[in-house]
């Protein structure tokens, strides 16, 4: 049963402007049967209709029409009004940066290179200001994920109406983020370093990367064998992504870096998420293929070469789509976050199913979280 905090009501009256300048205190639990009568149930798995949903403890314990209520129920009746799941906003960081000038008031990054144990969900704030704005488009739920070089940290997924980040942590581990060298040179004026110095060092930085996945995967040979000494947490933290219970999130735009990732995680035999894609329909056929999942960044952007359409980065979403790619919609940042929604009715002018687009921001979102048990529909 899917949990009550995936759905959102068009019935829901907002508070006065001043108080919403403030964080809201956190709803508390379900403590009798809420019964949702008359509503259009936008379900995301089903066409939408005119329906009655029956929540209890938190969860939808029925769907359909003329439900009778429990003794002791609420009942709200949403004739003319729609009933949506929640939205799932994948790949920001939402409560790990509250003044992005402020560097007191960001968490969102280590310093080092490797830092495969990182577990963002400790730094989360579930008290920052900014989550109000987000939840008042809609979003109930966040994807969060330290930013960095290279081996960045692990995501977590959040629920944006909790006390503290243990009251808000819904999924930890949802997967293991890699920022993947540049591939591309920089020739523009204001570019310091050469050519091969640019060359050296992208060199540099894939020999790093690789190295390192061979001696964690050594270390996680000899964890099989019985054979460590010691214990390293960030090898450690490995063990998992070789058992295949970590997915690899490889933010990446070009196709010489998106294809090096496939290949990466082809050695490993991993389940692979592009996060950025600005370049992935260009290979749409490739990644549906591949069984690739893309959580696109850039439904707002602009042309990146000279002989590109000025709606390239709006088509997109709907070329990865007709090939057969699953696709989520993301605004990397964190209180952007909020235009979301906007940006997903935007694609759909493009040529990306306006149904398409809602699973983007439901199901599909939460399947690529691994979290579509318990979020992304209104369904039993």
């Amino acid at each position: 049963m899917k949990l009550l905090t995936t759905l959102f009501a068009a019935a829901v009256t907002l508070a006065s402007s001043h108080v919403l300048a403030v964080n809201p205190v956190p709803a508390p639990k379900q403590s009798a049967p809420l019964l949702l009568k008359n509503a259009t149930v936008h379900s995301v798995v089903n066409a939408p209709a005119v329906q009655d949903v029956l929540l209890i403890d938190g969860k939808i314990a029925a769907l359909g029409t003329n439900l009778t209520a429990p003794v002791g129920a609420e009942v709200q009746d949403l004739t003319g009004k729609h009933l949506y799941p929640g939205l799932i906003a994948l790949i920001n960081q939402l409560g790990l940066i509250e003044v992005e000038a402020v560097r007191a008031t960001r968490d969102d990054r280590e310093v080092t290179a490797t830092n495969p144990d990182l577990q963002v969900q400790v730094a989360f704030n579930a008290d920052s200001v900014v989550i109000p704005t987000i939840r008042s488009n809609g979003f109930s739920h966040s994807l969060i994920y330290p930013s960095g070089s290279l081996i960045t940290g692990r995501s977590a997924l959040m629920q944006l109406d909790g006390w503290n980040w243990q009251d808000a942590l819904v999924q930890a581990d949802v997967g293991l983020h890699l920022s993947w060298p540049r591939m591309s040179l920089q020739t523009g004026w204001w570019v310091r370093d050469s050519v091969e110095q640019q060359q050296k060092r992208q060199a540099e930085q894939l020999a790093q990367l690789h190295s390192f996945f061979q001696q964690a995967h050594a270390y996680y040979l000899a964890e099989q064998a019985g054979l460590n000494r010691g214990k390293d947490s960030r090898w450690h933290a490995m063990l998992a992504f070789f058992d295949k219970k970590l997915p690899l999130f490889v933010h990446a735009d070009d196709p010489r870096q998106i294809r090096q990732a496939m290949l990466l995680a082809q050695q490993y035999q991993v389940k692979l998420v592009i996060v950025g894609g600005r370049d992935s329909w260009r290979m749409a056929e490739e990644l549906a293929a591949n069984k690739v999942d893309v959580i696109y960044t850039a439904p707002y952007g602009l042309p990146t070469r000279t002989d590109e359409a000025y709606d390239q980065a709006f088509s997109a979403p709907g070329i990865l789509q007709q090939a057969g790619v699953r696709i989520a919609l993301s605004l990397d940042g964190f209180w952007d976050t909020r235009n979301l929604v906007f940006a997903a009715g935007h694609v759909t002018r493009y040529g990306l199913d306006p149904a398409a687009a809602l699973r983007a921001l439901t199901l599909d979102a939460a399947e690529i979280a691994g979290v579509a048990d318990r979020l992304g529909s209104i369904s039993r």
